[in-house]
Formats: structure tokens, C-alpha cells, sequence
């Protein structure tokens, strides 16, 4: 029998503020911590369990299966893990009635004889979080796709040609892989600090709490559990009208209605391909899509944002675009990710790729420069600018601590969970230095082996050592503000400099640079949350392992599928219903050629047309400054702290392939439940807020995996006004005269 809870110590009868105020080491320094997460641990309840294992490998392949199928969708779906943590619970606890509870007895290795058994007691909570770390890895830790399927898909759908399938696997498994040893290398920075919360693991505790606590209900109020299956009820059916019957609900642009013939009230208003003036949404998926579930992240985080995305796209582009018509925007639609001509037209990639997969530099020549939508050009420019502020803010703002942890391990005080942490053993660093050793031999053998990669030896560590330098910065600033400035656009850049005429290296070298931090930034959190829910570390360290070299396995061989049955896939000429368009691929693609093929001379540096942007890297590189300068001056105003010009600027990097519609829904509901609920009902935004996120997400993901298999599979479809788009068509088209696009009205 298990015994019983161990209860950390308390301070008499004081709140947790005067406990705080009062030096209280129980206490969590974090207002939502303490709203959320258990100061107790019964560091007794078995994790190594056959249901963990059999429930935990059975998520991470169906979550990596559906994620990659439903990645090539014009509205991607990310089943996230909430989707299998509420569907193993009543499976884990239907296998502890019926399996055996017969022990044995086994002989391991090095470690001598060890009583096992398949049932070993009740279904518990830490159990059910090694299950969801599984599913997290097949989620690609909220991405939906490993990173590097992308390059499989550019090379076979946009450059029509093939990669073996080892070569792949290999890149894919490595990218994701070296991420793990710079999480491992730095968690005692950025998971055992109190300060470093973590926003998103609270999600995922405030779940974890409601499905195994057992609450004796109030008067007048409902229990969590019963809150979460209303909620996931009401989500799962309400998804029926905005996934099929009614798809217009997805993107309301009243103001594309009301102007129907014209192209510039219907830039101003389109949500998907304008500026989203006034468009709402009625659809949960497109609410969280690519900025993911607004209920999570803290309100100064959503008025950085913000902040940032109307200054990018409701007073610097609509400036560029109508008032100076800067790089003669107006020859282009004002928000495509699309490449075009001088003349507006689309740019035909193909013709200046050699037989050697470089740049045909001749054929170059006679297409003429490349060219971007006036909203493509300030995102990249603006992208530098959170490059150079990531650097300054994080040095400023978090330098002293950082060296302070530097110099002695871990200084300070311990929050409770650290406290109760020190129970487990933790992780021997040489056992990081050994999967750092082996990735980066891996991959440099098949660097130097396979020449379709085209990334030498020297860029892959250049690339690693960027990635090194960059994730503790990156990774403070997600757990405290819960965004992630991406390092894509810096990599990019510095390879394409560097090695231009070759668009896979310089997807290789992002892929190394960036994937390896946004992965260390996911393994991170889910360190964070194993912190909270108090799960040994070396369980942890196994079964993120694990799932990611499986996760990754199957996104591929999932890809390679779709990508050889599917006519057409990822191309424009699609069916006007097709949902097969690669939105996120179509992005990568334009990145290779702009910054590998092209080479960013020839975009952003004296032989091309925005050499202008590059002003932005010391916009960036100053802002922190005055705002760190504005702090010093003015001690006693503590919103000028909360300004933070990482997440503000790079509010706009997932435009595109995020459109408007998904930032203006994001906005306003995180404005309502994380300002508006969080201040006036405290006690409801404890209980449920969490709750309700959880719920939205596994609702639309249960709906959306049902819709494909009743109706998908056999292309069945209503046809009527209300499933034919958002009815903003001449938002695509150009506003200078003279420029004739098909579909459009002639100037």
C-alpha cells in the first residue's frame, strides 16, 4: 500500500500573500502557481508501469499519425496531447480493474532481481503524465510535425524532386534529438527557478488535478470534471458547423460582404489574405491555431502582442502599402506569402533551378529579381528586429541571474517544488554530453556522405553553436511570457550569406539552428511540468526520448505517403475546396529560395529591392535599452518591466501562414478571460479557466478526427454559400494600374 501523501509544512493560519510577504520558502513567488499547483507529493506511486508504456507508445503514434495528415490542411489541426490525456484516463483506469495483479519476479541486468507486476494498483496521476509526455512527442511538442518533414516536402512537392528515406529519417531524428541535449544542459536555469514558470504547464497540471482529485462540489458550484465534460460535449458539436455544414462560421469578414467589388475594402477586411479588419471568428481551431490557446498566456504577454500586431499591421503596413508605396507595393497583393515578378505575377521558381539543384544565375537574369508582398517584406524585417531585442532584453533584464546561477549552481532560495523534487535523482549531466557527442557525429557523417543535403561539415556546427548561444535566452522568455521568439529568420540569413545558390543546405542549416532550440524549449517545458507534478527526472529523460525518435519515424513515413498519393498536393492549382494547400509548406518553400536559392544579396542586400530591412536588426537592438533605461529611471512604475520587445515585436513572426483572423479572435478572448475574469472572478478563473482551454481543444480535435473518417475519406462535401470560403476574393489582388491578374478587375 502506497503512504500516504507527504505535506510540506505550513505557516499557521496565514494566507499564501502574508506567508510570502512573510519570507515563507512554501510559497510559490507566482500567483498562478499557487492557484494551480499541489505542495504535496507522494513520491511512492509506481511509474513503471505496462499501462504507461502500452497507453504512452499506443498516443505518441496515433497523435504523430493524425498531426502529420492533418499538417497539409488549409486550416492546420494540432491535436494536441489534452486529446490523449483525456482519453487514456478512462482507459488506464479500465485496465487496473481488469488486468492482473500478479507479481514477478525478473532478473535485469546490473540492477539484480525486480518484482514486477501489470497491475500494480489504482490508475495514478503520474502515470497518466508520462502517458501525455508521450503524446506531447507526438504532437511534435505542439508544433504538429517534426520541423524537418518540411525539407521532405519541399524537395518532393515544390522542387519535384526525391530524398531516400534513411536521409530523411536521419535529419529528422537528429534535429529533433539535439535540441534535448541543450534542454538537459540547461534546466537547472530555467525549470528549478520559481521565477521561470512555465505558463503552459499550468494547463496541464489544472487538468491533471480535475481527472484524479477527487472535489466534493460546493454549493451551487459544479465540479472541474463535470465542467470539462460539458464543455468538451458543447465543443465537440458546435465543431460540426464551422468543420463541414457551415465553414463560412471560420472566418466572418463582414466588411468583404458589404464591399463586394471592392479590392481594397476587401484587403482592408479579409481575415485570411488581408488585414482582418472587424473579421471574427465562431471557430475554436482557428482562435488557437498557431498562436495556440489564448487561456494560457499571462495578459502582459496577449498586450505585448498586441501592441505589436497592431503596429505592424494597422499602422506600419497600411503606410507602406497605400500611403508611400514602399518597394511599389502596390504591384502586389498587400498580404501573400507568395513570390512575384516585377510585373505582379507569379514567380516561376523551377526555371532557375540547375540540374545540380543551385541557382541557375543566367536564367536568373532573364526572370528578374524576386519580389514580396509589402506584408511578406515587414515580417521578415520585423524578425530581425526580435533577433537583435532577444540578444539585448534577455542580457539586460535576466543578465545578473544568469550569471549569479553561473557561478554557483543554484543560489537562493528553494521554492517548495524544488524542494520536493530533491527526493528523485536527477539526471547526470554526462548522460546529455554523450547524446550531444552522438548527434552531432550522426550528423556530420551525413553531412559529408549525402550531397543532396548540401550543408558541409562546418555549417552544421556553426549551426549547432548558434543554437547553443540562443536557447537560454529563448527559453526565459517563454517561461515567463509564454512566446517564443524563433531563430528561423537568423539562421536563414547568416547561412545565406554565407553559402548562398543552395536552398537545402540553408534549410538544413535553419533546420539545425532552429528546430534544435525550439525543441529544447519544448523539452524544457515538459521538464517543467514533470517539476510541478513531481515525476522523476530520469522517467522524464527516457520517455521524451523515446517518443521523439518515434514521433519522428512515423511523421515521415505518414509524409512520404501523402506526398506520393495525393495529386497535386501543395500546389495553387488545386480545386477550389481542396484542403490540401500546405500553408505552413508554402512559407518554408518561399524561405528556401528567398534566403538558400536567391540568397538574401539578391533580396535584402545591395542587388536586391529591400536592403532597406536590414535597419531593423538596430531598431531591435535598441529598444530593450531605452526600456531598460525608462526601468532605471523610473523604479516605482512597474508596467514599464512588463514591456517586453522580443514578444512585441515578433508578435507578427507566424504571419504568414497565421492570418489576421487568427491574432484578432486570439486577442480578445485572452483579453476576456485573462484581464476581465482574472481580476473581477478570481475564484471562477482558479477553478476553471484551464479547464475550459483543455476542454475547446480536445472537443475540436475529437470532431475534427471523427469529420475526416465519416465524410473525408470519401470526399464527400455540402455545397452552398455558406461552405464556399469567407467570400473575399479580390483581397489577393493587386492595386496598382496597369497589373492584370486573372480574377481580378482590371486597373
Amino acid at each position: 500500500m502506497a503512504s500516504p501523501e507527504i505535506q510540506t509544512p505550513t505557516a499557521g493560519s496565514l494566507d499564501p500573500e502574508k506567508r510570502l510577504a512573510n519570507g515563507d520558502d512554501d510559497v510559490s513567488p507566482i500567483e498562478q502557481v499557487r492557484l494551480t499547483v499541489s505542495n504535496t507529493d507522494d513520491p511512492n506511486q509506481p511509474v513503471w508501469t505496462f499501462r504507461m508504456w502500452f497507453l504512452g507508445l499506443l498516443s505518441c503514434a496515433l497523435l504523430s499519425f493524425l498531426n502529420q495528415f492533418f499538417y497539409y490542411r488549409t486550416e492546420p489541426l494540432v491535436i494536441t496531447q489534452i486529446t490523449a490525456q483525456v482519453a487514456t484516463l478512462p482507459i488506464g483506469r479500465f485496465m487496473a480493474a481488469v488486468l492482473p495483479k500478479t507479481q514477478y519476479q525478473i532478473s535485469i541486468p546490473c540492477l539484480g532481481p525486480k518484482k514486477f507486476s501489470l497491475n500494480p494498483g489504482p490508475f495514478n496521476m503520474k502515470e497518466h503524465v508520462l502517458i501525455t509526455i508521450f503524446a506531447n512527442a507526438g504532437s511534435a511538442f505542439g508544433l504538429g510535425s517534426a520541423y524537418a518533414v518540411g525539407i521532405v516536402n519541399i524537395i518532393k512537392a515544390f522542387y519535384k524532386r526525391n530524398i531516400s528515406f534513411f536521409a530523411a529519417w536521419l535529419l529528422i531524428v537528429t534535429t529533433q534529438v539535439l535540441g534535448y541535449s541543450w534542454a538537459g544542459l540547461l534546466r537547472k536555469y530555467v525549470v528549478e527557478p520559481a521565477h521561470m514558470w512555465w505558463p503552459g504547464t499550468l494547463v496541464q497540471v489544472s487538468l491533471f488535478r480535475a481527472l484524479h482529485e477527487k472535489e466534493e462540489s460546493e454549493k451551487k458550484q459544479m465540479t472541474r470534471e463535470k465542467f470539462f465534460l460539458i464543455v468538451l460535449v458543447c465543443s465537440f458539436s458546435w465543431y460540426l458547423l464551422p468543420g463541414y455544414l457551415f465553414t463560412t462560421l471560420t472566418s466572418i469578414s463582414w466588411v468583404c460582404w458589404i464591399f463586394s467589388k471592392s479590392v481594397t475594402a476587401q484587403q482592408l477586411g479579409s481575415g485570411l489574405r488581408g488585414l482582418g479588419l472587424g473579421a471574427l471568428t465562431l471557430d475554436w481551431s482557428a482562435v488557437s491555431s498557431f498562436l495556440f490557446s489564448p487561456l494560457i498566456s499571462p495578459f502582459f504577454a496577449i498586450v505585448n502582442v498586441f501592441v505589436g500586431y497592431v503596429l505592424v499591421v494597422y499602422i506600419v503596413t497600411p503606410i507602406a502599402y497605400w500611403g508611400v508605396d514602399l518597394f511599389s507595393a502596390r504591384r502586389f497583393p498587400i498580404f501573400s506569402s507568395h513570390l512575384f515578378t516585377a510585373r505582379g505575377q507569379p514567380y516561376d521558381i523551377l526555371a532557375i533551378v540547375n540540374n545540380n539543384f543551385e541557382l541557375d544565375k543566367l536564367k536568373y537574369e532573364e526572370e528578374g529579381r524576386i519580389h514580396l508582398s509589402m506584408f511578406f517584406a515587414l515580417t521578415y524585417g520585423f524578425g530581425f528586429a526580435t533577433v537583435a531585442s532577444t540578444i539585448t532584453h534577455v542580457g539586460l533584464f535576466h543578465g545578473r541571474e544568469i550569471y549569479q546561477r553561473y557561478r554557483a549552481s543554484y543560489q537562493g532560495k528553494e521554492d517548495i517544488h524544488t524542494k520536493l523534487m530533491r527526493k528523485y535523482k536527477d539526471i547526470p549531466s554526462w548522460w546529455f554530453y554523450i547524446l550531444l557527442a552522438v548527434t552531432i557525429a550522426v550528423s556530420l557523417l551525413l553531412c559529408i556522405f549525402d550531397k543532396k543535403v548540401q550543408l558541409p561539415w562546418w555549417g552544421l556546427l556553426f549551426a549547432s553553436g548558434m543554437a547553443f548561444v540562443f536557447t537560454l535566452p529563448v527559453s526565459i522568455i517563454t517561461a515567463t511570457t509564454n512566446q517564443t521568439p524563433g531563430l528561423n529568420i537568423i539562421t536563414e540569413y547568416v547561412i545565406g550569406i554565407i553559402y548562398p545558390g543552395r536552398p537545402i543546405a540553408n534549410v538544413c542549416f535553419k533546420t539545425y539552428g532552429y528546430t534544435s532550440v525550439a525543441q529544447a524549449v519544448s523539452f524544457l517545458s515538459d521538464f517543467k511540468l514533470g517539476h510541478y507534478m513531481k515525476i522523476p527526472p530520469r522517467s522524464m529523460f527516457l520517455v521524451q526520448f523515446i517518443g521523439t525518435v518515434l514521433a519522428g519515424t512515423i511523421n515521415l513515413a505518414v509524409a512520404l505517403w501523402l506526398l506520393n498519393s495525393i495529386h497535386e498536393i501543395c500546389q495553387d492549382d488545386l480545386p477550389a475546396n481542396s484542403p490540401w494547400t500546405c500553408p505552413n509548406d508554402r512559407v518554408f518553400f518561399d524561405a528556401s529560395v528567398i534566403w538558400g536559392l536567391v540568397g538574401p544579396r539578391r533580396i535584402f542586400g545591395s542587388q536586391g529591392s529591400y536592403s532597406a530591412m536590414n535597419w531593423f536588426f538596430l531598431g531591435g537592438a535598441l529598444g530593450p535599452i531605452i526600456v531598460w533605461l525608462l526601468h532605471r529611471t523610473f523604479p516605482k512604475q512597474s508596467w514599464i518591466p512588463l514591456i517586453n520587445l522580443p514578444v512585441l515585436l515578433g508578435a507578427t513572426a507566424y504571419m504568414p501562414p497565421a492570418t489576421a483572423l487568427n491574432y484578432n479572435n486570439w486577442v480578445l478572448v485572452g483579453t476576456i478571460f485573462n484581464f476581465f475574469v482574472f481580476r473581477y472572478r478570481k475564484q471562477w478563473w482558479q477553478r476553471y479557466n484551464y479547464i475550459l482551454s483543455a476542454a475547446l481543444d480536445a472537443g475540436v480535435a475529437f470532431m475534427a478526427v471523427a469529420l475526416y473518417f465519416a465524410v473525408g475519406i470519401e470526399n464527400i462535401s455540402v455545397t452552398w454559400w455558406g461552405t464556399n470560403g469567407e467570400h473575399c476574393d479580390l483581397a489577393a489582388c493587386p492595386t496598382a494600374k496597369g497589373i492584370v491578374v486573372e480574377g481580378c478587375p482590371v486597373k
